[in-house]
């Protein structure tokens, strides 16, 4: 395995990452085929170390200013700059990585974190970045939108039961709050798409070291949450019935990898829960598979809208909590080894 850090493509511009463009798949494959060559690369299969890159929810409606829920940081470019750093860490490092994984939030109008999916007394529905409280679920301040009721086979009061139910089950494992969220990552549209530089990076990446990347859909489950790609926010409704499943998928790779190294967006919640998941799945199996897991921790940032909320002190928190428990946080600079 090469374990020197690599040049950066010429074809690689910094300054396009912040962009949507259409990534010329044939001349990257022609491309790739002869950094390979020209770099001595071997195909993944035979690398004596397997290297995992998880990324997760690199995705437009994230990644780029102007579009849903633009991850910008405190700095106000964080997910912009972030990737810069994240194509640049697969460039250099492509005779090491041996597999990459991709997150996609994907999701539809009718779901608990959208606007439509509750109504006040006077049929308004809630703003974006309003958090709903099982206080103001009994009470009636939002109730569950009625009109939906028949797309899913169930009586509206059923439904508003169903609500209170989540909102506490949140309250009850220290969760964040039932934040309802700006229509985003929709399945189908622009927004749902890998940003386009870090998808070329991945393509590249394929072609190089003939490795087929895994694409992970998450979020697609109407009755909950799914910040993590391990599992929902709930697992069940009030009467036992399944709103999602937990994926064990993740910590078996654990165990089949030397290293996995994990990047996206946001900071502090996709990443911080899938993280969070993981290291639960790591403790009930061995704990000593978190010194495998290494966090790029210039590759995400936290939640940021300035003047509503700042996300940032959780999620550095929650990456305090991590290390202590054996993850190493890294920068994407450093040489893997």
């Amino acid at each position: 395995m090469n374990k020197q850090l690599l040049p950066i493509p010429d074809f690689f511009d910094a300054s396009r990452v912040s962009e949507i463009w259409k990534v010329d798949y044939a001349a990257r494959a022609d491309s790739a085929r002869n950094w390979a060559h020209q770099h001595d690369l071997q195909p993944a299969s035979v690398s004596k170390d397997r290297i995992s890159l998880l990324l997760i929810d690199v995705q437009n409606t994230f990644c780029l200013p102007n579009f849903e829920l633009f991850v910008g940081g405190r700095s106000g470019h964080g997910a912009v700059d972030d990737n810069v750093r994240l194509c640049e860490f697969i460039y250099r490092n492509l005779g090491s990585i041996s597999h990459i994984s991709a997150t996609m939030d994907t999701h539809m109008s009718q779901q608990i974190f959208h606007p439509i999916f509750f109504v006040d007394k006077d049929g308004n529905h809630p703003a974006p970045y309003t958090d709903i409280h099982t206080a103001e679920l009994k009470a009636g301040t939002w109730t569950f939108n009625p009109a939906l009721a028949p797309n899913y086979q169930i009586a509206p009061e059923y439904g508003q039961q169903m609500m209170i139910h989540y909102a506490e089950e949140l309250e009850r494992k220290g969760k964040f709050a039932l934040t309802i969220w700006p229509y985003h990552a929709m399945l189908g549209g622009i927004g749902h798409a890998l940003v386009p530089a870090v998808e070329e990076a991945i393509f590249f990446h394929s072609v190089a070291r003939l490795a087929q990347p895994d694409f992970e859909i998450k979020g697609d489950k109407p009755f909950t949450e799914n910040y993590s790609v391990i599992g929902p926010e709930v697992l069940t409704g009030p009467m036992g019935e399944t709103l999602g499943a937990r994926n064990l998928k993740f910590i078996q790779q654990l165990q089949s990898v030397d290293k996995l190294y994990i990047a996206g967006q946001a900071k502090s919640h996709c990443v911080a829960w899938t993280v969070a998941d993981l290291l639960e799945d790591i403790q009930a199996v061995d704990p000593d598979l978190a010194k495998k897991v290494y966090l790029l921790e210039d590759c995400s940032s936290p939640v940021v809208v300035p003047g509503v909320v700042d996300h940032t002190d959780a999620a550095n928190d929650a990456y305090v909590r991590f290390a202590k428990a054996g993850m190493q946080i890294v920068k994407s600079t450093e040489l893997i080894s």
